[in-house]
């Protein structure tokens, strides 16, 4: 099988070969690989393959699931693996171990999909960018030195590049869809708990944080949340779950619905003009096959949202990097960690219980006042960025003068500005290449509906998928182009 073969499948559609004998896991983790070496000198996506899962590949090991064989790349946060190295794309990390497998990682297994190795991500995962010291930079495959996003960067690059048909990302505050947005490929964010944190943690980020995977296909995104939306034993609560599949609900197209187009500037932020053209673009599509579409307007109930993020996520996070540096054998400072990571480590040993409690509670504020908007609309539209990718330098955790006071709208605001209020409301949403910009680079136009909805978001999604098709669009820096 050579690349372009290989890299006009999606998940199912490589595991369809697996099952009728058409191809090994072996042979298209060989293939994989060759995609890798081929187009990481240009991307910067992966930061280390696994020669156990590729030549030396033992295929009885492999899940029985949906996406059996199909090669996966886990993203370098967190730790989900036992055994193999976690940096966090931090120095301060260098070749940490993780100590335990999580439940993702064992639902991955079941799954079928075939870990080869680990994507690259900004340090920690406080960018919208990835770029960093430790692996160097991530490229959109749409424009060289542009900016992939962040911080699923890496993994959004390596599907939007053909390299894997998904892999995996994480979320915090917009981590899955802004760098599905800057690549081109579909970020799905699913709902709050939908997925386990366990077993080492019960929600990561006060509830922010989740963990999914980017696709080229909603029918790939489907098959996934089945296979990983699987409650496990300890989780703090569990969501409802429609009585079908997410695959077999996602061919279905959803009743009419009340769609809301947001293109408030919720953290000040006007969107670029042909981004907002894209949104109405895709209201007017989703009109004309049945549904009301209307412009609408949001409210954080006057939070300062930037402030209140800021507090939560850097609460404790001096004692997290303390706990690495044990692991690692080095200190947190300005040798291990980059300026704006150091500047936070310093000043979050300044936010005390009661600054944290004052954040919840605004939090708790800005969701009701957010929420509101689904007493009246039972879907967002809006952009999943403000603009397209833009070149590297520009949101990354080494820009100067970037600190603890500044982070939050000299990287965060402009880029996560319709993607964390999300985070913040635990709802479902999506980041679809719908629209390409005329600079060449893509849009990307997010949905969003009512928590534990998801299924409503990825049926809508799938309308799009064939009213508006992104599937036969290919960047430029392809590996079948290489």
């Amino acid at each position: 099988m050579n690349l372009t073969e290989y890299s006009a499948f999606d998940g199912l559609g490589l595991a369809g070969l697996v099952a009728r004998g058409e191809v090994s896991p072996r042979e298209l983790a060989q293939t994989a690989a060759a995609a890798i070496e081929k187009a990481n000198p240009v991307l910067g996506a992966v930061v280390e393959t696994y020669p156990d899962r590729i030549a030396d590949l033992d295929e009885t090991t492999l899940g029985d699931g949906p996406f059996r064989g199909v090669p996966f790349l886990i993203k370098d946060v967190f730790g989900h693996e036992k055994g193999r190295r976690i940096e966090f794309g931090s120095r301060l990390c260098k070749d940490m171990v993780a100590l335990a497998d999580t439940n993702l990682m064992v639902l991955l297994r079941n799954a079928g999909v075939n870990n080869l190795g680990r994507t690259s991500a900004p340090e920690f995962s406080m960018a919208a960018t990835t770029e960093g010291e430790l692996y160097g930079n991530c490229s959109t495959p749409w424009k060289q030195g542009y900016s992939a996003g962040g911080s699923s960067g890496g993994a959004s690059a390596a599907v939007s590049a053909g390299v894997v048909p998904l892999a995996h990302s994480s979320d915090i505050g917009g981590s899955i869809r802004i760098p599905a947005a800057m690549c081109g490929v579909v970020g799905f964010k699913p709902s709050r708990m939908r997925v386990s944190l366990g077993p080492v943690v019960d929600e990561v980020g006060w509830g922010w944080s989740l963990n999914f995977a980017q696709t080229r296909t909603m029918r790939d995104a489907a098959a996934m949340l089945d296979a990983i939306s699987i409650p496990a034993v300890g989780d703090p609560f569990v969501i409802p779950k429609p009585a079908e599949s997410y695959a077999a609900l996602t061919e279905r197209a959803p009743k009419p619905l009340r769609i809301g187009i947001v293109l408030d500037k919720i953290l000040g932020v006007a969107p670029d003009p042909e981004v907002a053209a894209a949104v109405r673009q895709t209201g007017e599509r989703l009109a004309a096959v049945g549904h009301h579409v209307e412009i609408a307007s949001v409210s954080t109930g006057g939070v300062d949202l930037s402030r209140t993020t800021r507090d939560l996520f850097f609460f404790d996070f001096d004692n997290r990097l303390d706990g690495y540096g044990k692991r690692s054998g080095l200190k947190p400072g300005p040798d291990t960690l980059e300026p704006a990571i150091w500047s936070i480590y310093q000043r979050a040993k300044e936010i005390t219980p009661a600054r944290f409690t004052a954040a919840w509670s605004d939090a708790n504020t800005a969701r009701r006042a957010l929420g509101a908007f689904f007493s009246k609309f039972d879907v967002w539209l809006s952009p999943t960025t403000p603009g397209v990718a833009e070149p590297w330098g520009r949101y990354g955790l080494s820009r100067p003068g970037v600190d603890f006071d500044s982070i939050g709208e000299a990287i965060f605001a402009p880029v996560t500005q319709y993607t964390i209020v999300h985070n913040l409301m635990g709802t479902p949403a999506i980041s679809l290449p719908l629209v390409m910009h005329p600079s060449g680079l893509p849009i990307g136009v997010q949905l969003a509906g009512r928590p534990a909805d998801d299924h409503v978001v990825l049926q809508l999604a799938r309308v799009l998928e064939q009213e508006m098709p992104w599937g036969k669009r290919m960047p430029p820096l392809h590996v079948s182009r290489m």
